[in-house]
């Protein structure tokens, strides 16, 4: 599907959809425990992949008709071998997350996924299972799926131990080995080599295992037995999956309401109110300080959980992405809107996800007629030299990458046109409903 905008003002009030990160963990904790209820959790493409991972395992999932409630019948800490690989599609955090519970079953696990998925990088995760003991394997031996998991090679599952593991490539592995080390007979403990890039997401997965009555704890360097100096994470073993009263709420998600956020700083004809915005351990709700730092007119009502946003003049900023790196494409957009240089650092680790989000932005933004310099580390946009214009661009089959595009085109001159637009249903299926129910020009 393509997608066509023309500049457009918007407002109203606009709800973020669930949490995709929590989402995830929650679907993956609920099967790992004995039964459970997911409420208001995001159902997208992404999620089901989670779902029918749980299934594989032995456990079962069934979504209420409209989608409020997910009830996850589990397979209570003793995952059962798949009888058939499991496909991941573009879901990572689903193969990571999952691979991770591929070390507790008896036999062995194939995990695969689609093309994009199968040049994204697992090889710290394997090393990690093989070290406590497991099998892992990548089937082209290069890192990347398609992957081979089981447990120890005379039987039996993975019962815990120590592993050691960058931290600088991505913290689900720190998240997998977390949530499956709870159910191991010793528990686990994460040791990292380097400092942990993105590590709010490690504070989500110990924010939602506290949730779910399972107790995890980081390690400072001093505790850690780790080939560096970066710390690292420990869970006991024997532990149960078992929210209070059976149930457990999803947060509204933070990075997909960075792009309804940045349409009302730059689109903005009166306020836009985004609902959904409770408190929680992400770390992209670092978009509002961003916002006011490049002094866009934004309060936030934590009580309420909305936030109010108004177009304004902004100013370019230096903001580092080492925690944030689902947010890159909406800063690099509002850079290009702003006055003055905005630059994104620390942020290598963001070359890895779906595409390459740096070089993708810095391309796309250029057709737009921006100016931008793309370093290995570094994405610097020069708003004060910036018309953007509209183009015809491609979505790289990226959601972010859509969705981050898209609200450039409320700004462009002329037609901006998003190719592969259909990739927003892995973290927000209703995103172009939402921008056009708050006024924006949208043809699909």
């Amino acid at each position: 599907m393509d997608v066509t905008l023309t500049p457009s003002s918007v407002s109203g009030r606009v709800r973020a959809p669930p949490s995709k990160s929590y989402t995830h963990r929650a679907i993956l904790a609920a099967g790992y425990g004995e039964q459970a209820t997911v409420r208001n959790p995001l159902v997208s493409a992404d999620t089901r992949a989670t779902m029918r991972a749980v299934e594989a395992y032995g456990g079962e999932t069934d979504l209420s008709a409209d989608e409020s409630e997910l009830s996850v019948e589990g397979f209570d800490g003793l995952p059962e071998t798949p009888a058939d690989v499991i496909d991941c599609a573009n879901s990572g955090t689903t193969m990571r997350l999952t691979t991770g519970t591929a070390a507790l079953v008896d036999g062995l696990t194939v995990l695969t996924g689609d093309s994009s998925l199968r040049s994204r990088p697992q090889g710290p995760l394997l090393d990690a299972i093989e070290q406590l003991g497991g099998r892992a394997e990548s089937t082209r031996r290069n890192g990347q799926a398609p992957l081979v998991v089981g447990g120890p090679a005379e039987g039996g599952p993975v019962t815990g131990g120590t592993a050691s593991i960058p931290g600088d490539v991505s913290s689900q592995f720190v998240t997998a080995l977390l949530m499956a080390g709870a159910v191991t007979d010793d528990g686990i403990t994460v040791d990292l080599e380097t400092e942990l890039k993105s590590a709010p997401y490690v504070d989500i997965t110990l924010e939602l295992l506290a949730a779910f009555g399972v107790e995890a704890d980081e390690l400072d360097s001093s505790e850690s037995a780790g080939r560096g100096d970066g710390g690292g994470y420990h869970v006991d073993g024997g532990q149960s999956y078992d929210p209070s009263g059976g149930v457990y709420d999803v947060p509204g998600d933070f990075s997909s309401m960075s792009y309804l956020l940045a349409a009302g700083a730059l689109a903005g004809d009166d306020s836009v109110v985004v609902e959904g915005a409770q408190p929680s351990a992400q770390g992209d709700a670092a978009i509002v300080e961003i916002l006011e730092r490049m002094g866009a007119d934004i309060a936030w009502d934590h009580e309420t959980g909305e936030i109010t946003v108004e177009q304004s003049d902004l100013e370019g900023v230096e903001v580092s992405v080492a925690d944030t790196p689902d947010l890159l494409p909406t800063i690099a957009v509002l850079g290009a809107v702003a006055g003055g240089t905005t630059t994104i650092t620390d942020c290598e680790h963001v070359r890895y996800k779906e595409t390459d989000r740096v070089t993708a932005m810095a391309e796309s933004l250029e057709t737009m007629g921006a100016t931008v310099l793309e370093e290995q580390d570094r994405l610097t946009v020069r708003g004060a030299d910036t018309d953007l214009r509209g183009a015809t661009l491609s979505g790289r089959e990226d959601h972010r990458i859509v969705m981050a595009l898209s609200i450039a085109g409320l700004v462009a001159d002329g037609e901006t046109t998003v190719t592969g637009a259909e990739d927003v249903d892995v973290s927000f299926p209703g995103f172009f409903d939402a921008l056009a129910g708050m006024g924006a020009d949208v043809r699909r």
